[in-house]
């Protein structure tokens, strides 16, 4: 059985795909791109990575295999099973592991899990049909070269009376700079006249204000309450130790919470000791019909569920 294809279609529209006692692979959402030295422009996308500690089996892979190939929850689980340790076989080997349109998969060194994507498939929908587009550089004409030509040719001469203006010029320059510094100097002085009264208003009424929290401050006295002594006999009490069930068969999952109380009600009526389990990574409330600390119980009572009540119900188990 061929999973990767599985694995494919579901990262499209979840951001976690997790392959039960192997690892997930999880997407992340990268903005659009441009790289200035290549002048190519890359749409949104969604990154593919690998973690190999998630390995607890939420039931999403497993579930659309058996929808899809048309099997039962535990022949698909087990077939998972199988192709899995040929997975980690042929890492063990220390060959690469390649699946299609995914990436590959190899272990280092120190035996963890790495992993290389495969970067021509964009798993963002949003992002169907933009594909990579590289622009030309806009090259723009340089023309100081041309101007300096021209300049060389066009004759240049100063008259007279333009010489005349050109000498009596530099002296008026020279006038308006002074203009301008004296009047920046007054400026200056009558600015800083200004901040310094302020300043010392302020610090004035600053001093006024601390002097008075000083007078009407409280002091307290110092010395330490002595409290009484009691005496308290604690006891210990051992309970039982309980083993909490952790096998779990699910009803279904709902996005709202007052259809999950109803869907618990109804199944209660039946005899069954339904629960509400909490709510899964995707925000929908699941309700069992009954949990187990045996996992063999809970296989039994799962085949007579899907055998009388319904085929869709699975078993969770928690690690």
């Amino acid at each position: 059985m061929v999973i990767e294809h599985y694995i494919n279609d579901l990262l499209y529209r979840y951001n976690c795909v997790v392959v039960p006692n192997f690892g997930a692979f999880l997407t992340q959402k990268i903005a659009a791109r441009i790289n200035d030295k290549t002048n190519t422009f890359s749409a949104p996308s969604k990154s593919v990575g690998f973690n190999e500690q998630l390995i607890s089996n939420d039931g999403l892979l497993v579930s659309h295999i058996a929808a899809a190939e048309q099997a039962t929850f535990e022949t698909i689980l087990q077939k998972l099973e199988e192709v899995t340790a040929v997975w980690k076989t042929t890492l063990d080997k220390g060959e690469k592991l390649h699946l299609h349109t995914i990436g590959s998969l190899w272990n280092n060194e120190e035996g963890r899990i790495q992993f290389q994507p495969y970067l021509e498939v964009n798993y963002l929908t949003s992002s169907f049909g933009l594909n990579t587009i590289t622009s030309i550089p806009v090259t723009r004409e340089v023309l100081k070269e041309e101007v300096l030509s021209l300049e060389e040719k066009i004759p240049f001469t100063i008259s007279p009376e333009k010489r005349r203006t050109a000498f009596i010029r530099p002296y008026l320059k020279y006038a308006a700079l002074l203009l301008l510094s004296v009047s920046t100097g007054l400026t200056s002085y009558h600015f800083y006249k200004n901040t310094a009264v302020g300043t010392q208003i302020v610090q004035q009424e600053a001093q006024k204000q601390i002097t008075k929290q000083i007078q009407e401050a409280t002091f307290f006295n110092t010395t330490p309450l002595e409290l009484p002594t009691i005496a308290l006999r604690a006891e210990k009490k051992y309970e039982d130790v309980v083993v909490a069930p952790k096998h779990h068969i699910v009803a279904g999952a709902f996005r709202s919470k007052a259809n999950a109380d109803r869907k618990i009600q109804s199944l209660i009526k039946k005899g069954y000791e339904a629960a509400y389990y909490g709510t899964n990574k995707f925000g929908l409330h699941m309700v069992t019909y009954d949990r187990f600390a045996n996992p063999k119980d809970a296989i039994a009572a799962l085949k007579v569920i899907k055998k009388e009540e319904l085929v869709d119900a699975w078993l969770l188990s928690e690690k």
